[in-house]
């Protein structure tokens, strides 16, 4: 049986009918600040949530470079394509993103892989036996 989700002891519904006020109260104090301090990108990036959200749609394609964006509780169920410097990704946002930066869920950086050495690669790759 999965268990409920719960942030701060308070439920998703819960969290979805406080006033922004009351769910600032609950995070930590660094998203806390960057709320507090919304920037004029922000404003336009919540407004337009908030109107995708009173229109009933959730298949409308969000695409934002606000990465430092806090994830609040009326973004859940919604697909965010998040700018990493190259390209957008897409974030589902779920229960468990809320408090949380947008940037956090769409990496800059790709891990190195490195190819196998072969025939011209390097000078030690000549004695590499080609099976």
């Amino acid at each position: 049986m999965p268990r409920e989700f719960t942030y701060r002891g308070f439920t998703l519904e819960e969290l979805q009918k406080m006033s922004m006020d009351q769910f600032i109260t609950l995070i930590p104090s660094r998203y806390r600040r960057s709320l507090r301090r919304v920037s004029q990108q922000q404003k336009k990036f919540l407004e337009k949530i908030r109107k995708i959200r009173s229109a009933g749609k959730s298949d409308v394609k969000i695409r934002t470079h606000n990465r430092e964006a806090v994830i609040l509780p009326e973004m859940v169920g919604l697909t965010i394509h998040v700018h990493n410097g190259k390209e957008f990704i897409p974030v589902e946002i779920t229960p468990e993103h809320i408090g949380h930066y947008l940037g956090e869920f769409a990496p800059t950086c790709k891990k190195v892989v490195h190819g196998n050495p072969g025939i011209g690669a390097t000078k030690s790759s000549l004695y590499v036996p080609l099976k």
